[in-house]
């Protein structure tokens, strides 16, 4: 999320915590110090000033370069720098130089600061400069355009952006008040509460499979791998009575129902009777299930949230990292399926994100054993599999040859190490060498068919037309899905490697980019002066261990320059599996958003990203709509979805914003479209031909919001590389 209305947004420009109290009003700047100059002047020195404090509102703009390290784009330095003719700054500096204060003594004339409260004017973004240097394309450098013309633009664009800043959300709103009220300290220790009491209350709602036998549901079936996993040896975990909710993920999972299974056990050993308790519905045992859902969230997932939020944003206010860590604890698509339905996604999604977390810190062999906890609790996380081995890659490229074997050597190790620990009781000794094979046969089970229910992806939305289980055989099914997939994430993949070989071949050369050379505090090398030029994007350094600082791994620089990559290749990935894959389920949905929600948790109000990130969620959430209506889960959709787009401030049926016409347009179709839906498959009653009407109606509406997705994260990538200094051409 942006800053809160007095910090400065961060948008991978200026980070610093409280520069907004030094942020000047282009009126203030004009009246007092600047009055002096003349009018040319005057219009270039305001420009100047203003472009230190940019907000991003539109794709033009450099704000959605998200991460840990503050970084600016090279829009900054270049385009817009050499238009306004101003004095370039040091990329090493945190923050801008500061303005003339609009009340000390000028050489013109001075002017008492005025008592009367006013609201302060939203500084001008990127998107407005480029519009400004467009309108005058003809106009030389030093003979800016007429001071009117500017000036008029300058403050109607203002207005649109505190109109804009004006929707602020309920969660901002209450950040704010606890903030002013000296209780700033109690923001994280209420958030979680308010996160455990809401997933608490979907608890006591429906969940899958209740009072249906005789297989039930997903709920029995968690219930059903603790009991087999206390009684009988791990050889038959995978292969007792495969017919009834047989074991068919990794062992980690198994290890974790086990240790559930041995503490429900020492309370009641009834609930986990082997053949004896299936089915079992008792209060005491249903008391049970949901609580070590919220413990296994209160041990890794929220650890991973706050983690994330003081790593991905220690160079934003306290206010902004408890406004992102707020959106992505209320997120409604894990609650209602991990606390509704019944799963433990959080546990896969916590070792994911503990994994970004680490390699943020430039631990790479951490995130990598992090990663493969996520791998071996849950398959699913293979959709994050290109991009994360993508990124380590080329960061062991980036190192160059001796230190960046050295660093490939250690992560394989690590991975293989980490494998062979999860797995061990399936190996020799433990068990026979084919013993291997029942694990594997039933993670990944093809034999299932390319799909099962209705879900929003290319299968099942072109199924429709082409009846392809009718036309294809099985294997060929297989084939095609795979090589759908391998092209679906190849773009940003093949990306991120690139980028570490820029990176590496950047530092061999004099001249090194700009950003790839900013880290933190003390660890940012020393730059003395900045050449900058609009086609080359370089710097002369003169610190002599630079390169060597940037090449030693963990110590050095914390991380990758190509980190603010990783988030939108794993977006990419993680939806061409979700689209192409095989044996895709509704649920799968909650891989995308979690890269999708951690980019929302550091966009703008007011950008392109947010804007689009809640409308994604929001049609994530209906495109489970199915299965959450069978689960009896009903009033908490509703309420969370409600509850989460009012704590953002979404509000889809305002009045469209100029900076994102087109974008709110087709917001406000999509969510009539959503709403349609409900209210007809509410008041009529699907024809016996066609049953399955308003499934297929779900999957119509939502499967092109997320191919378009897709194609977005695709070309994000590619932007951000570029927005950090690494060309891709």
């Amino acid at each position: 999320m942006a800053d809160l209305p007095d910090q400065v947004p961060f948008e991978g420009l200026h980070p610093r915590k409280s520069a907004g109290r030094r942020r000047l009003s282009y009126a203030s700047q004009n009246s007092g110090s600047l009055r002096s100059h003349n009018p040319g002047q005057r219009v270039s020195s305001a420009l100047s000033i203003r472009s230190h404090f940019s907000y991003a509102g539109s794709e033009t703009d450099q704000s959605e370069i998200h991460s840990p390290i503050p970084s600016r784009h090279f829009l900054l330095q270049t385009e817009s720098q050499e238009w306004l003719n101003s004095a370039q700054e040091s990329v090493t500096s945190s923050r801008p130089s500061t303005p003339l204060s609009p009340i000390s003594p000028t050489e013109g004339s001075f002017k008492p600061p005025s008592l009367r409260k006013t609201r302060r004017e939203p500084a001008l973004s990127f998107s407005t400069l480029h519009e400004l240097h467009q309108s005058y394309p003809n106009q030389k450098l030093r003979k800016p355009p007429p001071v009117g013309s500017i000036s008029s633009r300058i403050h109607a664009k203002s207005r649109a952006d505190s109109q804009t800043n004006d929707n602020v959300g309920m969660g901002r709103r209450w950040i704010k008040w606890m903030h002013r009220n000296r209780m700033q300290d109690r923001v994280l220790v209420c958030s979680v509460a308010a996160a455990l009491w809401l997933k608490w209350c979907v608890g006591l709602s429906g969940y899958s499979g209740a009072g249906v036998p005789p297989l039930y549901g997903d709920f029995e079936a968690q219930r059903h791998w603790m009991e087999l996993t206390i009684h009988l040896p791990t050889r038959q975990w995978y292969t007792y009575d495969l017919a009834y909710w047989g074991l068919d993920y990794p062992p980690l999972t198994a290890y974790h129902s086990w240790l559930c299974g041995i503490i429900g056990s020492l309370i009641n050993p009834k609930w986990f009777e082997l053949d004896g308790s299936r089915g079992i519905e008792t209060y005491g045992s249903k008391l049970f299930m949901r609580s070590t859902v919220l413990v296994s969230d209160l041990l890794l997932y929220i650890p991973a949230l706050i983690f994330f939020s003081r790593a991905w944003h220690n160079t934003r206010s306290k206010r902004t990292q408890g406004l992102a860590l707020l959106c992505l604890l209320l997120q409604p698509s894990l609650i209602l399926v991990d606390s509704g339905h019944f799963q433990y996604n959080s546990v896969m999604l916590g070792f994911t994100l503990m994994a970004l977390n680490f390699f943020s810190q430039g631990r790479d062999e951490i995130g990598a054993i992090c990663f493969v906890g996520s791998l071996v609790f849950k398959q699913m996380s293979l959709y994050y599999a290109p991009a994360i081995g993508a990124y380590l890659l080329g960061r062991c490229i980036s190192l160059g040859r001796t230190k960046g074997f050295n660093l490939f050597l250690r992560l394989a190790a690590t991975t293989i190490l980490s494998f062979i620990v999860a797995f061990l009781p399936f190996l020799p000794p433990f068990s026979p060498l084919s013993g291997i094979s029942d694990p594997i046969t039933r993670i990944f089970p093809f034999h299932r068919g390319l799909f099962e229910d209705k879900v929003a992806n290319f299968w099942c939305a072109s199924n429709v037309i082409i009846k392809w289980r009718l036309w294809l055989s099985q294997p060929i099914l297989v084939k095609i899905s795979a090589a759908l997939t391998l092209l679906g994430f190849l773009p940003s993949a093949t990306s991120l490697v690139w980028a570490g070989w820029k990176v590496m071949e950047s530092l061999d050369s004099p001249s090194v980019p700009a950003l790839l050379l900013s880290s933190k505090n003390s660890e940012r090398g020393s730059i003395s002066s900045v050449n900058t030029n609009s086609t080359s994007h370089k710097i002369t350094t003169t610190s002599n261990n630079t390169n060597d600082n940037t090449r030693n791994g963990n110590n050095g620089v914390v991380a990758t320059p190509t980190l603010p990559i990783l988030p939108w290749a794993m977006l990419a990935s993680s939806m061409s599996f979700f689209l192409f894959s095989f044996q895709v389920h509704e649920k799968t949905i909650l891989l995308p958003l979690l890269p999708l929600n951690l980019l929302l948790s550091g966009a703008s109000i007011d950008s392109f990203t947010f804007e689009w990130g809640v409308l994604v969620n929001n049609v994530a959430v209906f495109s489970m709509w199915p299965l959450l209506k069978k689960d009896g889960l009903a009033i908490p959709y509703i309420a969370l979805t409600l509850l989460w787009n009012q704590l953002l401030g979404n509000n889809p049926f305002r009045k469209p914003s100029k900076e994102h016409y087109l974008l709110n347009y087709v917001s406000l179709t999509i969510y009539t479209l959503i709403l349609t839906l409900h209210i007809s498959e509410f008041l009529i009653t699907p024809p016996n031909r066609y049953p399955d009407l308003f499934p297929v109606l779900n999957v119509l509406v939502c499967t092109p919001v997320f191919g378009f997705t897709w194609l977005w994260s695709i070309k994000r990538s590619v932007e951000v590389a570029w927005g950090v200094g690494l060309s891709l051409s």
